[in-house]
């Protein structure tokens, strides 16, 4: 079957080929599975031949990767500019918590978007039961880049803390947030009086407060 490289759906849509693609596997792949998402379903929904898989991506696994990517990418330069911008706003180091706050808020941000944390989640679910991706995927796009960017910026701001500590408190404060996401959606599916009231600014002030205390404790440890 030959390829159209036009980048127009017959709707007239003129988003690239590639992100249709994406975007209808996404949500086939979230829905069905990789084994009940089918190459002709996505191109159809992605209104484009089914021999564009095979030439934009290499096969239904390759774009199945690539949906992760997509989404570890953003997650990743979120992240890591998030701690890039605070360590280059002065020629001084920042707070600590000035730090943590950053990097909390860029955590939170894209997660707190219930459409897309839902789609993220219902992968998450099926790759859990069904193993599809590459080894080390998420270590190589996301973990690896923002534990070396997080190491430098907590080494400059918080100098008595033991970089062999570092991967420990960044594993720390990421799972405080990611407990914090899960939280906030069990929280908003109760309609009972008697739950207290889910503030998630709140709960990020009080995790990087809590944070950076354990942090400077770390670090006083190191010096006595």
């Amino acid at each position: 079957m030959a390829v159209s490289h036009n980048n127009t759906t017959k709707g007239g849509s003129d988003r690239p080929v590639q992100e249709r693609l994406l975007d209808a596997a996404e949500e086939l792949f979230c829905e069905h599975g990789f084994e009940g998402a089918s190459i002709r379903d996505i191109a159809a929904s992605a209104n484009c031949n089914i021999a564009s898989v095979n030439y934009y991506f290499g096969g239904k696994t390759k774009l199945y990767t690539e949906v992760w990517r997509r989404h570890l990418r953003l997650m990743r330069d979120a992240r890591v500019s998030s701690i890039d911008k605070i360590m280059s706003q002065s020629q001084a180091p920042p707070l600590l918590e000035e730090l943590l706050t950053s990097f909390a808020n860029a955590f939170i941000e894209p997660m707190a978007d219930e459409s897309r944390s839902r789609r993220l989640i219902k992968l998450m679910t099926r790759e859990m039961l069904d193993r599809r991706l590459p080894a080390n995927t998420f270590v190589e796009e996301m973990i690896k880049p923002t534990m070396t960017a997080m190491q430098k910026a907590l080494t400059k701001t918080c100098p008595g803390l033991d970089k062999s500590k570092v991967p420990l408190v960044v594993f720390s404060i990421v799972g405080q947030l990611v407990h914090v996401i899960r939280i906030k959606a069990m929280f908003e599916q109760t309609d009972s009086a008697e739950m207290p009231k889910f503030d998630l600014t709140e709960a990020v002030n009080h995790i990087v407060k809590f944070s950076a205390a354990g942090i400077r404790a770390y670090a006083e440890e190191k010096t006595e």
